[in-house]
């Protein structure tokens, strides 16, 4: 148990971390100072009494998570890991906001080290804390001792809590029960705009009560021994998340700017900084000043948490001696292992006949769920239409951990921003499934696993118009180009089985990225390609799936998904007339464009017309068949019809799309 501190040290340390933050975002001249002023006493009692951290192997797998999900209050946690003796100097302090710093605006995970996770949109460090306690829950039900008793402690904002997708998470942590996971709402009263009774007025602890979650409200946000009372009562309940709400103050202990918007998003300026170190008895020109009794308070602190990990090892190492089989399993999980010969496995499994590619898709999960026990993840209440139920494991609920099958129920906003805290918990490889449609509801945790290299898999179906009936609502058209201008994200709308198996092997295969699936809800055939493919090309994202015949092609047509059999069908139609027509299959064009130069250029050679294909919206694709060549699309919502009437209403057919095809190359 920590031991007790000096009031008069705990004063002196809270007001380090509160100068830290008004000098840091004075000298950039930007920044958020008065939320991490309201909250240094509450992360003052997290660091130096209740988390459980190693500074010295930020990546330790026993160690309690912290979020910040009010990012905007970064300067907090960069006082509190700098403090703490992580690789966070005062001089990184210092290069607050700056050029190359490892001190950004917001906290980026990756970048600094002890941060879990990047939060920035509010609302979704809630969603991770809620994820990486499911996460511990999910291993702690597989290996035991390693992550027994690990917590997610975390710190929201008004912000966080009116956004909806910290609602959807809050949810399913209560619905699951998830009492390793403590949330604490710094309850100031403020936003942007002003008092938060402008818009908002509910009452958050009954709000929670009715998640399912033990709430508690501590009147007094800055009285040490009220936080740790009501900490010490979450902690000791069991079988329910914990959720605090405490009254603080943001700018507190500033003169002038104590409780106003003005602290929010402002630098305190030369005045009120110099008044509030006045008030504070501090020197008012000193800067970035740590006193020694502060460093002496955490490296005391940091002594116990060492003796603490030093016991944990030598029950680890006790664990592992006593169950080597599970060790192991232990080793491979948390390297998320995929066996070498996993594409192979797939193509040796490929589903025989033609079909929808999500049923093709989930044929072949089936095959990837057997070799690789890291994958684990469900839908928003789809599985039935997404197919991604794993057949023969349990599902995950309420103090049933050791499933794989997860329920988010109908909350897309929420299962991105779970499914991310899942991944950084590390060995988990999540994925969540919806329509296509619906990846709006979640882009923004799509984007932030992009964003922080996170292998999250994201499964959507009902992939365009060719749905069918339930019409323009749930007919993507510009889905698929918004989810490929995400930066590092893999998109990828595999034809036919053998493109599944490729797409499952892609995925598995990058560590450091995500990749989204886009999949077909009606059948499509089979594709035909020539003698001597080598399947190996699929993963290279684009590849020659039918060459011309004769020669050099007059054109090219590329395609995706179900458009490729309208590629090969329209190919064959056009050669019956002299025309030489290469089809070109691009399952993921972000694969693609990471080949060498040389091998793109044999897929599509420059100088050679080209021709696209795809379902959905059709101006980005003039940058790959430039201003000379056919972008075949649609480019206008659609309707509630049977596929095929929208096929022949759309021009979505073999013979209108060689008729378009005809007329373009009888131009060029």
């Amino acid at each position: 148990m920590p031991r007790d501190h000096d009031p008069r040290t705990i004063a002196l340390a809270v007001d380090t971390i509160k100068g830290l933050a008004i000098d840091a975002v004075e000298k950039a001249n930007s920044g958020h100072p008065g939320t991490p002023m309201g909250l240094a006493d509450i992360a003052f009692e997290l660091y130096a009494r209740y988390l459980r951290h190693d500074p010295r192997d930020p990546a330790w797998i026993g160690r309690d998570r912290f979020v910040l999900s009010c990012g905007h209050a970064s300067m907090l946690l960069y006082s509190m890991l700098h403090l703490s003796g992580y690789d966070v100097s005062l001089g990184d302090i210092e290069s607050f906001r700056q050029w190359g710093s490892k001190t950004p605006g917001h906290p980026e995970h990756g970048l600094t080290p002890g941060v879990e996770t990047t939060t920035g949109p509010l609302g979704q460090g809630v969603g991770n804390a809620v994820g990486m306690a499911l996460a511990l829950k999910l291993k702690e039900a597989r290996f035991g001792e390693p992550y027994a008793g690990a917590r997610v402690f975390c710190l929201a904002s008004d912000g966080d809590l009116m956004e909806g997708v910290s609602g959807e998470a809050s949810s399913i942590a209560g619905h699951l029960a998830l009492d390793n996971l403590v949330l604490l709402y710094d309850d100031n009263h403020i936003t942007i705009e002003g008092d938060t009774n402008l818009a908002y007025s509910e009452d958050a602890c009954k709000r929670y009560e009715a998640y399912g979650w033990f709430s508690q409200f501590v009147d007094d946000g800055h009285d040490h021994a009220k936080i740790r009372a009501a900490v010490d009562r979450a902690l000791a309940e069991k079988g329910r998340p914990s959720f605090i709400r405490v009254r603080t103050h943001i700018g507190h202990g500033a003169p002038t700017k104590h409780d106003t918007k003005e602290a929010h998003g402002e630098p305190l300026g030369k005045d009120e900084t110099a008044a509030t170190k006045k008030a504070m008895g501090w020197d008012p020109g000193r800067t970035f000043y740590v006193p020694d009794a502060v460093y002496g308070l955490f490296k005391e602190r940091a002594a116990e948490l060492a003796a603490e990990r030093a016991d944990w090892q030598t029950r680890y190492e006790a664990w592992r001696a006593a169950h080597g089989e599970l060790a192991s399993g232990l080793d491979a999980f948390e390297k998320r292992a995929v066996p070498a010969d996993i594409y192979k496995q797939l193509l040796a499994g490929l589903p025989a006949k033609d079909d929808a590619t999500r049923n093709l898709m989930g044929a072949l999960e089936q095959v990837v769920a057997k070799a690789v026990p890291s994958l684990i993840g469900g839908s928003a209440d789809l599985a039935g239409s997404t197919k991604t139920l794993i057949k023969d494991v349990a599902s995950v609920g309420p103090g049933k951990f050791t499933g794989r099958n997860m329920h988010f129920g109908i909350r897309e906003h929420g299962m991105g921003a779970v499914c991310n805290g899942m991944a950084l918990s590390g060995g988990i490889i999540p994925f969540g499934a919806t329509f296509l449609i619906f990846s709006d509801y979640m882009r923004a945790s799509v984007r932030l696993s992009a964003l922080m290299e996170q292998q999250c898999l994201w499964v959507y179906t009902h992939d365009s118009v060719l749905l069918g009936e339930d019409g323009p609502t749930h007919q993507s058209i510009e889905q698929l180009w918004s989810l490929r201008l995400i930066p590092h994200l893999y998109v990828v709308r595999p034809a036919d089985a053998l493109e599944c198996a490729a797409a499952w092997a892609m995925a598995l295969a990058r560590k450091a990225g995500p990749t989204a699936f886009a999949l077909t809800r009606q059948k499509v055939p089979t594709i035909a390609r020539d003698p001597g493919f080598d399947p190996d090309d699929a993963m290279r994202g684009a590849y020659v799936a039918q060459d011309a015949a004769g020669g050099k092609p007059d054109a090219v047509i590329v395609a995706t998904g179900s458009e490729v059999h309208l590629a090969v069908g329209a190919k064959a139609k056009l050669e019956g007339e002299g025309k030489k027509i290469r089809v070109v299959s691009a399952p993921c064009l972000e694969a693609f464009a990471e080949q060498e130069p040389a091998y793109r250029d044999r897929v599509l050679p420059p100088g050679v017309p080209r021709a696209s294909i795809e379902a959905g919206r059709t101006p980005p694709w003039m940058s790959i068949v430039g201003t000379s060549g056919l972008a075949i699309g649609l480019d206008h919502f659609g309707a509630s019809a049977p596929d095929k009437v929208l096929a022949q209403k759309f021009g979505l057919t073999v013979d209108a799309v060689t008729e378009r095809l005809r007329a373009w190359m009888g131009r060029s």
